[in-house]
């Protein structure tokens, strides 16, 4: 699941509003970003903790010509996931039920909800009708396998 995908995921918690739910996942990217820059620990409950870890300068080699490399000491980003989830990840333990999202609310006109209704009505329609036809589509391969069959 990339940014994007999350947005709409959370959109649909925020009676859809996808505005709503760019907001609320660019605060929260934002708000660990800062934190975690300014070198504090940002712990998560049941998720995780995001941390800064500074490596020391070192050598390193490069593995196409063999000739050592000095590496400047560095600030990295850290995550450590929590044991809830890496016990929901490897299965020993049964993922949270998910949050429901809102109940959206009734439309202000009442001739809405008819029209609605009379257009959704030919659709059910065609939808009963569809396994018909996959039935009748589906009787002659079955003859055709029984003849197979016998020879």
């Amino acid at each position: 699941m990339n940014k994007a995908e999350l947005i709409d995921a959370l959109s649909a918690h925020f009676e859809g509003s996808k505005k709503e739910a760019t907001k609320a996942v660019e605060a929260v990217i934002d708000t660990i970003v800062r934190t975690v820059v300014a070198g504090e620990k940002v712990a998560i409950a049941g998720f995780g903790n995001f941390d800064k870890v500074i490596r020391k300068a070192r050598t390193a080699r490069n593995p196409a010509t063999g000739a050592t490399v000095k590496v400047k000491a560095t600030a990295v980003p850290k995550f450590k996931p929590a044991m809830q989830f890496k016990e929901e990840v490897s299965g020993k333990r049964k993922v949270a039920a998910a949050v429901k999202p809102a109940a959206k609310k009734p439309a202000a006109k009442k001739a809405a909800p008819k029209k609605a209704a009379k257009k959704a009505a030919p659709k059910k329609a065609a939808k009963k009708a569809a396994p018909r036809k996959a039935a009748k589509k589906a009787a002659p391969r079955k003859a055709v396998k029984k003849a197979a069959k016998k020879r």
